[in-house]
């Protein structure tokens, strides 16, 4: 990888890290004001995914010891747009944005930003960067299998944060 690769590696993992802390102080938050957690058994899968995603790409790369990898400006495009994306999601979530299913019952949902036109967005999201951010290095094997195993994983998780949802109507 390039010098500029590793940058771009770095500053992806860094953004993650910084997203937990913020999703961790949220959680605190939320609890304190008596939110409830559920898919707590499932939540464990999407850690794992998500970390073995980053290992994934380095051996990857490693394994294929690209000499001349360059960037394609076009998927930095894309992954820059999906980070723009992904930070509205954030802020339009406020307090309320987290990487687990906790609600707080009796709040309405959010139904401002990306989430007036599409309930899950984020999920959206983290499924075009599982397959750009490989892309970006190369990592094509990476690129096909993350987003499939993002998918299957959602098939539990949208259900059951929709059931989360309906509480807060209660």
């Amino acid at each position: 990888m390039t010098f500029l690769m590793w940058i771009l590696f770095t500053i992806v993992i860094l953004q993650r890290l910084m997203e937990l802390r913020i999703a961790k102080r949220n959680e605190q938050w939320m609890k304190e004001r008596g939110a409830l957690e559920l898919g707590a058994q499932h939540y464990k899968w999407f850690v794992l995914v998500h970390s073995i995603f980053f290992l994934s790409i380095l051996l990857e790369v490693m394994l294929r010891n690209p000499i001349n990898a360059s960037v394609n400006y076009y998927l930095l495009a894309i992954f820059v747009l999906t980070q723009l994306l992904r930070i509205w999601c954030i802020q339009s979530l406020g307090r309320f944005w987290n990487t687990k299913i906790i609600v707080l019952p009796k709040f309405t949902p959010i139904t401002r930003g990306p989430y007036k036109y599409v309930k899950h967005p984020n999920y959206i999201i983290v499924a075009i960067e599982l397959f750009i951010i490989p892309l970006l290095f190369g990592a094509y094997i990476t690129a096909i299998i993350f987003p499939i195993l993002h998918g299957l994983l959602l098939t539990i998780r949208i259900p059951t944060e929709e059931k989360a949802l309906t509480l807060l109507r209660q």
